[in-house]
């Protein structure tokens, strides 16, 4: 059986932290939380768990994140958010990986919950997710906050079949404030690598947003969840072409 490390970055996650941690209880050999100098109980509850507690100061979702790996003790990695938590079934799957692993990385399918209701279509679910690697051979990429797992070329890559289960947000005034927050993050990303866009691009791919969300990923048959998850979605696209044609005109 192959070592394992857990590893979860944290910031203020007293809500959510200790039902991930719970949940990883007889899965790894390590479970590892690089906090970003909370101001909550988020470092309580973590001691209280007696996992590894490591802090640094945050500076990108990808930066951290690809920290926290290089800190793991073991080279086979289970990567989780601190709002997420393996189904039972997941943790049954994951233990048989670990007994016999025969690949380079392995995709979850992620259910996210919106606002108490756990979504069945939109890009919320299967919101499949590569959380489980060989971090020899992988690496967070991606825009911020928007990663993934970059796997090297020829790796060998398969899905399972469990769930990771995902409390993404509790209230609809909370979904407002993480539309907003990582709108600004990207446009800030996209600012600083030189993207530009034009009103009419903002406008067509806010429009294609919102109509592969409701319509082609049957957000529709997910009642007012499946409205309003493809709202948001549409809107961050909006306010993040937005906040971009800002920056660039602040920097005029």
């Amino acid at each position: 059986m192959v070592k394992l490390s857990a590893v979860i970055i944290a910031f203020n996650e007293e809500k959510d932290i200790r039902r991930c941690l719970e949940s990883l209880t007889d899965v790894a050999d390590e479970i590892l939380v690089l906090d970003s100098f909370s101001t909550d109980s988020t470092a309580e509850i973590c001691r209280q768990c007696g996992v590894r507690f490591e802090q640094h100061a945050f500076d990108g979702y990808v930066t951290q994140k690809n920290r926290a790996l290089q800190m793991a003790s073991f080279d086979h990695i289970l990567s989780l958010d601190a709002d997420e938590a393996l189904s039972a079934e997941a943790k049954q799957e994951i233990i048989k990986v670990r007994e016999n692993w025969k690949h380079d990385g392995y995709y979850l399918n992620r259910r996210n919950n919106f606002c108490g209701q756990w979504m069945r279509h939109t890009s919320w679910y299967p919101d499949r997710k590569l959380r489980l690697f060989d971090r020899r051979k992988a690496r967070w990429a991606g825009l911020d906050p928007h990663d993934f797992i970059r796997m090297d070329k020829g790796c060998s890559v398969v899905r399972l079949k469990a769930d990771l289960l995902h409390w993404s947000v509790y209230t609809l005034e909370e979904q407002v404030a993480k539309t907003e927050q990582f709108a600004r993050i990207s446009a800030k990303f996209y600012f600083d690598q030189g993207i530009r866009s034009g009103l009419a691009t903002a406008l067509v791919h806010f429009v294609w947003r919102w109509f592969s969300e409701y319509c082609i990923r049957l957000g529709f048959l997910d009642g007012k969840a499946g409205w309003q998850v493809s709202r948001f979605s549409a809107l961050y696209v909006w306010k993040k072409y937005y906040y971009l044609r800002q920056l660039y005109g602040n920097q005029r």
